[in-house]
Order: C-alpha cells, then structure tokens, then sequence
C-alpha cells in the first residue's frame, strides 16, 4: 500500500510538474509578434530642458513620432508596455485578473479587427507616421532588453498603435460602465441627468430665474484686459498610467511645431498648441450608447430580428491570466454579436450594443490633421472627420478666435423611441445606421460675452446667459447631458463677474477653491446642516464645525478637511446620477474619519491632503468638484489622503496683439514619473502645490540656456 501510494504521489508531483511547465511556457510559445514596420534610419535629435521635459527635433514628421516614442519610454518604458500588452490581447499575461478583463473588452469590440481591415485605408502620411512611432519603441526596447516585462511583445507595428485609439477612445464617454453593468447584471447607468440643469446659468447680475472631470477656459482679445487670446487647459486625468498625461514639444522641418501633451500609446500630442493656435479636451457624457435585448432561440445560437432567426456570431477567445511568477492561466471566452454590435449576456438575457464612433479608425488622422491645421477653418475640418467618438474641445487662435464644440458621434436615431432605455432587440424600426452629420454637432463660436467654459457640464451653459446655446435648437435624440458641476457654476460665476479678465485673473480663476453658493454642492451641504443629530456628540460637534466653514478649500479654515470628504461623499452620488447620499450617515462617517486618524475633527486640509510621490510629500489644497481639483484620492495608512486624480497637466496659453504665442504649464510630479532615480520623478511637485507654473519654451530660440542634455536616439 506505501509503494502504491508513493507511486501515486510521485505520478501527482510529475503532472504538477508538467502543469506547471505548461503554464510558464503556453503563453509566450503561442504569441505572434508581427514584423517590425519597414526599417529606415530616423533624423532626430532630443533636447531635455531643465525639467526633463523632451524637446523633439526632426527631419520629418515620422523621424519626430520616433522621437516621441523614445523619449517617453525613457521616461516610462513600463507603462508603454502595459498600453501594447493591451492592444494584443495580453495584458492578463501582465497584470493578472483585470487586465484579461480589458483583454476581453479588446475582443469584444473587435478592435485589431477594425484596424486589420482599415488601416491600409489610412493616408500613406498617416502610416508612416504610425510606423515611426512604433520604431521609436521597437529601439528602446532592442536597446534596453532587461527592461522588457513580456516575452515576444516587440517589435511592434503601426496596426498595434492604432489599435490602442480604437479600443479606448469609447471609455472616454462611458461604454465602461454600460460594459461592467452588463457583465454583473446591475441597473445600467442613468442616461442623463434630467430635463434640466440642476444649476443655474450665472451671469454677473446672479442666479438666472465627479470621478471624470477637466476644465477649461477661453478668453477672446475683447474680454481680456490686454487684448490676447487666453486658452487654459486643465485636464483632470490620473497621475499615474495609461491615461496620466506626458508633456512634449515637437518640431519637424516640414512645419510641424507643437507644445502640449499625450498619453501612453499616441504618437502626437493630443491638447496643447501650435504657433497659430490651440486647443484643450474635457471629458463630455451625451447618450452615445444604445442597449437592444435580444430574443434568442431555445438553443441560443440565434436571435429573432425582424421576424426571422439569424444566427449569432460566435467567436472563441483565449484569456490569458497571470497567476504569478511565470504561470499565465488560459481562460476560454465566448466573443458574441449581433446585428446591433457586441453583446452581453447575463441572467436577465442577451443585451447587444450600439455605439458612438464604433468599428472605424478616423480618430489617428484626426488628431494629425489637428496638431498640422494652421487656422481656424483648417482646425474644423480636421474636426469635421468625426474620428474622435467624444470629448468637448475648447479652442482659441491668434486672430481672437475662441469656440467651443459638443463633440460626439452621435448616433442615428427614429423619432417616437426611448433610447435612454433598453430596446427591443427584435426589430429593425429602432435601428438606425450611421453618424449624424457634423452640422448638427452642438457649438458655440464667438459668443457676445467672450468668453467660454466647460467643466463637464451641460453645453448650454458655457458662455454666460445672453451668449449660450438653445437647446430648443437640439433633437432630444442626440441625448445631450444636463448636469452641471460646482466647477462650472463657479467659473460662470467668477469670469461673468469680470468685465475685463486679465492673466492675473485668470489664474486666480482657475486655482480658486471655492464652492458656489447656487450649485448642486450647496443643495447638499444644505441637507448636512438640517440633520437631527438627535443626541450624537459627534454629529453636534461636527455640525457646530460646518456652520464656520467659509464655503473654500483654502486650507486656511478649521472646517476644510470635513468639507473636503462630504463634497467627495456627495460628488460619488451627483457625478454618477444616483439617488441622494444619506447626509446623517456621511456626515458620521467624515467625522468618524478624522476623529480615528487625527483625533480631532478639524485638522488643517493640508496635513489630511497630500501629494505624494517618493520621498515628496506636500500638502495640496482644493477639493473634489472645485476649480482646484483633488478628486480622487488614497487612504494611506496614517489616514492621510494621497491625490491620485485631479489637476494634472495645466497649461495656460496666450497670443499676444501681434499672434506670437507663450505657455507655461505645470504637472503634479514630473517628468519621469516611474524612474525614481531620475531628478525628475518629482521634482514638479513643489511648484504645483504652490498654484506656480514653468516657461514651457515652445521657440528653440528660447530653449538656449535652458537644455539639460542633447542626444541622438
């Protein structure tokens, strides 16, 4: 029986073994790493200002995208892998669980399909431009071969890049959500906020009778005090990974010249300027996804539509899911579609999906043509490709030009349906095909008051009453969002008041801290104070404590920090268009916080509200929905909270009386913000903290004397 049992063990130990073996070596035995894009020598040359920020010179634009894909892979090789991993389908292979999520999603969405059947369809200019930025990437890691975190992920190709547009650019207005709703059988996201806004349009006189945020201002010569035109970027990203931003300024002999900044994956920036004008991005949330449910067939291989079966597209995919160590798991997934789009199956049934700027890869050329358009009327009709699914884009221009454009692909839709809600997925007669034309896309150019704001907040308060959209001028059908944020009804309130916005104005604007007496913000302190504490020490001591808050994040007030953490409780709510928070109960567990960590309720906002980053630690002021952002953030263990989205890259942009241009900018760490051996990992912090900003030396003339270092990659 021993000898049995011992064979027994030692025939388990070998097919452990065996197992083992299999799982270390499947993944990178099956992968297929495309050819390199045709070799080439690249002309281009990187000058490093002092604050590591990389000035890219080339020959052509192609020599500039390898430039670009080089420099940031110095600066944040790690991350660039993550972004390629995901548009091969093997992030599992690198992150675990959530990334064969993503995996998935890649799938799901087809798209390495759409770019295998577009990319050839694109400009030559535009490949090659792909192409180059992926050699730029294909030299770092052939150089730096004990960085590479994935066997066979390099080289890669131009298909690869592209890939990466396709699958995210729908995360920016939601597909996520709608996705991971599905997927766990919840209510779907809410649509749209309601009918109206829940704040009021402000203008000088007064009141007329979120985790995603940005801001934006724009100032013609006419309202500003001496004549320029004013851009301010303020995107609101994570700090860290695929989508934290990267600043560049690049400069080809073909005439591209750019300031501004990208995310991991791009090989162009994507906000900024040029010399002739400018633009900048906040995230926008209009109705651009449909949800049909399917009726299946008992074997659930069809679906009924329009009164016949067709059969379900059915696709087998396998997940690869790193275990650790070496060991990757593979995971078999099912990949459905319908007439519709992909689709989601959970207990309640089959649910196919529709949505804005699916299957086409216009996005990369897109961008290009932007970064290259030399006025106005070029700039639209760059815009005018409908590439880029979402996201408001806030422009200004040397000739005083400012506008401000709702951008979306809006979906085709039959009047006399409810497409905030689930469709029948059986019949043709509430499907449309196709985009609604780019004249109907919702914008406001030149407006009477000369200014332009947007916050993530509705488009028909952007320029102060008097100067705003109709929306009586819009379909329903385009599902164009209501909400507003603090954010906007405090920088209507701010620019509405000041007849003539000078720079000091405008930064003072922009890092302001305060919370509007008229937005949604203050309907929900409201509901804080009438809380019956109904006895409870700590609810009384609290309540006594916000009655002395000055209604700002200033850090300068005794009530800042438990002000900051119930604006956060009510922004998870009002964001997100929930039903209200309890304010009893958050206004317990703000209180219970900081009695726990701090022992007190009024710590300085300062000692609770950090920017972390190694050994860097500051105090930030601002707060969620505030103009000075701190959105999200973590609890360290000493109950500090680390900002990790928020502010990000700034960048404040002018043109003078004559059109020449100058920007200044600023990020929360730094440059190189993976390399903690680098001078620049963090070294931006302390100016960030302070509201300062940095020359951005956009003329190489003005870079001379500022140059770190000058290398040929």
């Amino acid at each position: 029986m021993r000898r049995i049992f011992l064979r027994a063990a030692a025939g388990l130990a070998v097919l452990l073994i065996v197992v083992a073996i299999g799982l270390a070596v499947w993944e990178p035995l099956t992968a297929v790493a495309p050819a390199a894009p045709p070799a080439r020598v690249y002309d281009v040359k990187i000058a490093r200002d002092t604050f590591g920020v990389p000035h890219i010179f080339g020959k052509t634009d192609p020599d500039v995208a390898y430039g670009i894909a080089y420099a940031h892979a110095e600066d944040d090789f790690s991350t660039l892998q993550e972004v390629l991993a995901m548009t091969r389908g093997r992030l599992g292979a690198m992150t675990g669980g959530d990334g064969a999520k993503t995996d998935y999603v890649l799938h799901l969405l087809g798209a390495r399909e759409t770019v295998a059947r577009d990319y050839m369809k694109q400009p030559a200019d535009v490949r090659a431009l792909l192409d180059g930025y992926a050699s730029g990437l294909n030299r770092y890691a052939e150089k730096h071969p004990g960085e590479v975190r994935l066997s066979k992920l390099f080289p890669v190709d131009g298909r690869d890049v592209a890939t990466g547009f396709v699958l995210r650019s729908p995360f920016f207005f939601g597909l996520d959500s709608v996705l991971g709703a599905l997927a766990g059988d919840t209510p779907l996201p809410k649509e749209n906020a309601g009918s109206v806004p829940d704040a009021p349009d402000i203008t000088p006189l007064g009141p007329n009778g979120n985790e995603n945020g940005s801001n934006a201002f724009v100032v013609a010569p006419k309202r500003s005090a001496d004549g320029f035109t004013r851009l301010v970027s303020n995107s609101h990203q994570p700090w860290r990974g695929g989508v934290a931003w990267y600043e560049l300024v690049v400069h080809s002999q073909t005439g591209w010249n750019f300031a501004g900044a990208t995310f991991p994956g791009a090989p162009y920036p994507l906000l900024g300027h040029n010399r002739t004008l400018g633009w900048t991005n906040t995230v926008n949330r209009p109705d651009l996804i449909d949800v049909y449910k399917l009726v299946l067939n008992p074997a659930g291989d069809a679906y009924r539509f329009d009164g016949k079966w067709r059969p379900l597209e059915k696709t087998r995919v396998w997940l690869h899911v790193k275990l650790w160590g070496p060991f990757v798991l593979p995971v078999p997934k099912t990949v459905l579609r319908a007439v519709q789009g992909p689709v989601v199956e959970n207990a309640k049934g089959a649910f196919a999906l529709r949505y804005g700027g699916a299957d086409q890869l216009k996005m990369v050329e897109e961008y290009y043509r932007l970064n290259r358009a030399r006025d106005f009327a070029e700039w639209q009709k760059a815009l005018a490709i409908q590439g880029v699914p979402a996201t408001n884009f806030l422009y200004g221009d040397a000739a005083g030009n400012i506008a401000y454009f709702y951008n979306a692909s809006f979906l085709n839709r039959k009047p006399g349906y409810d497409y905030a809600v689930v469709l029948p997925g059986d019949t043709s007669r509430d499907l449309a095909a196709g985009t609604v034309p780019w004249a109907r896309v919702p914008r406001n150019v030149n407006p009477a008051s000369g200014f332009l704001i947007n916050a993530n907040n509705t488009p028909f308060q952007a320029a102060g009453t008097g100067s705003e959209m109709n929306p009586a001028d819009y379909s329903p059908l385009l599902g164009i969002e209501t909400d507003t944020t603090n954010r906007a009804t405090r920088a209507l309130e701010l620019m509405g008041a000041d007849p003539s916005i000078s720079d000091e104005d405008l930064h003072r604007i922009k890092f302001d801290t305060g919370v509007s007496r008229v937005s949604w913000a203050a309907k929900w302190f409201a509901d804080i104070v009438a809380v019956d504490p109904k006895g409870d020490k700590s609810l009384i001591d609290a309540k006594a404590l916000l009655a002395k808050w000055d209604w700002n994040y200033d850090g300068k007030g005794p009530a800042d920090a438990i002000a900051a953490l119930l604006l956060r409780a009510g922004n998870k709510w009002h964001y997100q268009r929930r039903p209200e928070a309890d304010p009893r109960e958050e206004l317990a567990t703000a209180a219970a916080y900081l009695t726990k960590h701090f022992g007190r309720l009024d710590p300085p906002l300062g000692t609770v509200l950090r920017v972390r980053q190694g050994k860097v630690d500051l105090p930030m002021d601002g707060g969620p929905d505030v103009l000075r952002a701190a959105a999200l953030w973590d609890e360290a263990p000493d109950g500090r909270l680390a900002v990790r989205h928020g502010d990000s890259f700034i960048m404040f942009i002018a043109w003078d009386r004559q059109g020449r241009v100058s920007s200044q900018s600023i990020q929360p760490f730094g440059a190189a913000t993976t390399r903690p051996e680098s001078p620049h990992y963090a070294d931006q912090a302390p100016l960030f903290v302070r509201h300062q900003m940095k020359p951005v030396w956009f003329d190489p003339a003005q870079l001379k004397g500022h140059v770190e270092r000058v290398y040929h990659p």
